[in-house]
């Protein structure tokens, strides 16, 4: 068994419209699935990626109105990457920001890692761009030709999710005993005076594949809010290794949510000793398995076994326009 890369990772919004407008219009992601929390219909689940919402590009949000902002600390996933092509992709996006008054810092060049661009979406999402030159290890995905960024300075996908931890070694101990991960040195902080990020990668490696863990005992655990992130996903590459996943996580000792059925893939969630929770998920069946791929995240999106509901869950859900068009229209 060898998990190969991040599958996906889910955060929260208090602000469903305006999260599609910047994912999509700012971002230049595709809505591939607007759907329902499966835990709690009244609220809308929103999926971001590339042209099909390949394993490795997605970006979730769990729509909760009125939610509470985020307050930092650890016990928390704390950045959040996307990948993009090179450096030069960088200062496209530096202008971009720019001139949509995206709150963001300067490019950040790095002679040990990736160079980087850090921003922060309209309720505070830590999120940063990396430069993904020559990419060795897991493939990025396509970024989707209709969407008002340039295919050659678009989002490839997810990179190196950060970690914050009070304590790095249990994390460490279950990425590397549990999960199969390596070793893979360490990162300077982007912060100075801060101590070096650990390194772990799974799979081929690469940024696609990669977690950072920081090791903050200074700060308070996250009270987690809009702004947030609920969780992040690795990749299973097919069912029979995913129901082996599970036995193997029970006999590690783990409380887990059990075989969990999604539709678009299968899961397995569980937390790690520093409370952080983690899921597993299958690469198959994807986003296409209901819906035409030229007309994903168009309508909402129920599973069979939510179908029966439709009439109940539509009339608790406010109205959320998803059109994408062709950007020559806009």
């Amino acid at each position: 068994m060898e998990l190969t890369g991040i599958h996906h990772v889910s955060a929260l919004t208090a602000q469903a419209a305006r999260n599609v407008d910047f994912y999509t219009s700012t971002l230049g992601m595709r809505l591939v699935k607007k759907t329902v929390n499966q835990d709690d219909t009244s609220s809308y689940h929103l999926y971001y990626g590339d042209e099909l919402g390949n394993p490795g590009t997605g970006l979730t949000f769990f729509d909760i109105p009125h939610l509470a902002p985020n307050h930092p600390g650890v016990s928390s996933i704390s950045t959040v990457s996307l990948r993009v092509s090179d450096r030069e992709a960088l200062r496209y996006w530096e202008n971009r920001f720019h001139e949509l008054q995206v709150d963001h810092d300067g490019i950040l060049r790095s002679d040990a890692g990736r160079d980087s661009l850090p921003f922060r979406d309209f309720e505070g999402q830590r999120l940063q761009l990396v430069a993904d030159d020559d990419p060795p290890g897991v493939p990025g995905g396509t970024p989707w030709e209709k969407n008002p960024v340039p295919v050659r300075w678009g989002i490839r996908g997810l990179g190196p999710v950060t970690l914050t931890v009070r304590d790095a070694e249990p994390t460490a101990r279950v990425l590397v005993d549990v999960l199969g991960f390596r070793e893979a040195g360490q990162i300077p902080s982007p912060i100075e005076s801060r101590p070096d990020l650990l390194v772990f990668a799974t799979g081929a490696g690469g940024a696609g594949a990669e977690v950072h863990v920081e090791e903050r005992p200074d700060l308070p655990p996250e009270r987690l809010g809009r702004g947030g992130v609920h969780h992040v996903a690795f990749r299973v590459p097919d069912q029979r290794e995913y129901e082996e996943w599970y036995q193997h996580l029970e006999a590690a000792g783990f409380r887990t949510s059990g075989l969990v059925d999604r539709y678009y893939f299968q899961s397995i969630y569980f937390r790690e000793p520093n409370g952080i929770l983690f899921e597993l998920a299958t690469d198959e069946p994807g986003f296409a398995t209901d819906e035409d791929p030229d007309q994903l995240g168009q309508t909402l999106a129920l599973p069979p076994f939510l179908e029966p509901h439709r009439e109940s869950i539509e009339a608790k859900l406010h109205p959320l326009e998803t059109d994408q068009k062709d950007p020559s229209s806009r």
